[in-house]
């Protein structure tokens, strides 16, 4: 198997773009991306594209060819592929691409990821991304995906593993992140009152609990290691990449304070790296809700049950302040939550620390990146680690 380099990265902004359509923003990113690598687009000989929704939220549905023949690529019969696994869609797709080329199926692939939910109404949205979890027997008797995290929030607090307070102070770690990110949608800092103040949604999580509803896009271009400097002085390993996944259903699980997936996922990229957990120094986690963010930073390893939201609390996971930066980017709450793109988004936040590029909010001396992207409730999950070259 080859060694992969990521050598080009590029996104939109995150936000309510309603100027933008879906195929625009897919290219944006893409172009952008290609034009970081140096490459033409003529070497791109593979595409795989995250979406989880579109056919629900803008009526499009095969997107891997929309995407194709909008890019330019469809002239030259490049293969595309999308990927589909709810939130973890982007992750997934970014993974695909890495085996593709690790293989020597591809030589050089673009990923991208992509969302345009802001068309939709709110029920719209909310119906299809409750279907992440168990739609027959779970969205279909009335629970949703933030009354499923609810019952995890409340299970935790219950257990004295984490306060209301410290699942709260994962957005303000976000939004902390976020106010330092130009292509952020929240790019203002929230006080923990403001958080624990914000509306109800579904006890004891309210809306500053919750990621936004987003458009926007990301892409990430790969190619094999050693080919890498032919392109740019500028490039990134990706040191491993994991998959792991439990049942759809929460109810199904022994422990919904712990998600298997990301342990075992964890687990196997941490060996296939050669590092532990205490080697990495940036971390983009999958926050689409407050209380991910403390199971997140329990099962990758980097703290113990109940001392994730203590670090979150008293701001050990920001920028400069602890062993490890979580969410430089402002995660899925503040960056936003464009589905089929967080997963990718994440992978093109960490790539940019580790070339040091990442401005006000640069991790100092960072050398290996985590990216953690998470379907339904950690029923899929992927687990990429990166090192600077």
């Amino acid at each position: 198997m080859r060694e992969v380099a990521i050598i080009g990265v590029g996104a939109t902004k995150f936000g309510e773009l309603w100027d933008s359509s879906f195929r625009s923003i897919g290219i944006e990113a893409g172009m952008k991306a290609i034009e970081d690598a140096n490459l033409s687009g003529k070497e791109i000989d593979g595409l795989f594209i995250g979406n989880m929704s579109a056919g629900r939220f803008i009526n499009q549905k095969h997107i891997d060819a929309l995407i194709a023949d909008y890019s330019g690529m469809a002239t030259n019969n490049i293969p595309a592929t999308r990927v589909e696994a709810g939130g973890a869609s982007g992750g997934v797709a970014f993974g695909q691409a890495v085996m593709a080329v690790a293989s020597g199926i591809h030589n050089t692939v673009l990923v991208g990821g992509a969302e345009k939910m802001t068309d939709q109404d709110d029920t719209s949205i909310n119906t299809a991304m409750d279907a992440t979890a168990d739609a027959e027997w779970e969205a279909g008797m009335g629970l949703t995906l933030a009354s499923l995290y609810a019952m995890i929030a409340r299970r935790v607090m219950h257990e004295g593993t984490a306060t209301r307070e410290e699942i709260a102070s994962v957005a303000v770690n976000s939004h902390f992140h976020g106010a330092l990110n130009p292509g952020a949608q929240f790019r203002k800092e929230v006080a923990l009152e403001m958080v624990l103040k914000s509306g109800p949604v579904a006890d004891p999580l309210g809306v500053f609990d919750c990621a936004p509803i987003t458009d926007g896009a990301a892409a990430v271009v790969l190619c094999p290691l050693e080919e890498a400097k032919k392109h740019t002085d500028s490039y990134v390993k990706v040191s491993a990449f994991a998959q792991g996944s439990d049942t759809l259903a929460l109810a199904q699980r022994p422990d919904i304070t712990t998600f298997g997936a990301t342990v075992a996922a964890a687990n196997r990229a941490y060996k296939m790296a050669g590092i532990t957990a205490s080697d990495i120094s940036v971390a983009e986690i999958h926050d689409d809700f407050s209380i991910a963010g403390i199971l997140a930073l329990q099962d990758l390893g980097f703290y113990k049950k109940g001392a994730a939201g203590k670090a979150f609390l008293s701001g050990e996971t920001r920028v400069g302040a602890g062993k490890v930066a979580v969410n430089t980017s402002g995660g899925l709450k503040a960056r936003g939550y464009p589905i089929g793109a967080a997963g990718v988004a994440q992978i093109v936040e960490v790539a940019e620390q580790l070339r040091g590029r990442a401005d006000k909010r640069q991790v100092a001396n960072a050398k290996y990146g985590l990216a953690q992207s998470v379907g339904g409730t950690g029923s899929a999950v992927t687990v990429s680690i990166m090192e600077a070259v």
